[in-house]
């Protein structure tokens, strides 16, 4: 199957798994959504993820998800920077989620990184999605 917006497609699996209470949701392996991934569990909202590879060399993310009480860490994961409108954004101007409680996540010449992360950096780059 063809997926026009990989991003979108594994945040919207995410978002999926948690609504229906699931400990681990999996999806295509690239070198983004891994990217992407280390992000989110480096500031705390998935346990982890696990690389699984399957025949065929094709390998599976298997992203372990995160609660407290009961209730999911991460409460919205919105797409920002879609295939048919790119969203870019310099230094001065990065977003801030719920007053620096949530994250945006970059795509930036040094890599992918949170929006604090980008700060601290001096880049700028194109904002793939927002977690709070």
């Amino acid at each position: 199957m063809s997926v026009n917006d990989p991003i979108g497609d594994m945040l919207t699996r995410i978002r999926n798994a948690q609504e229906r209470g699931k400990s681990k949701v999996s999806t295509p392996h690239s070198k983004l959504r891994e990217n992407v991934l280390n992000v989110l569990q480096g500031e705390g909202f998935i346990r982890g993820f696990a690389v699984v590879q399957l025949g065929n060399n094709k390998a599976e993310i298997e992203v372990e998800l995160k609660y407290f009480d009961g209730a999911p860490v991460i409460r919205e994961l919105h797409r920002v920077s879609k295939p048919g409108r790119r969203v870019y954004v310099s230094v001065g101007s990065l977003p801030t989620v719920y007053n620096g409680l949530g994250i945006s996540i970059l795509s930036t010449p040094k890599g992918v990184m949170s929006d604090a992360d980008a700060r601290t950096h001096n880049v700028g780059g194109e904002v793939l999605c927002t977690v709070f």
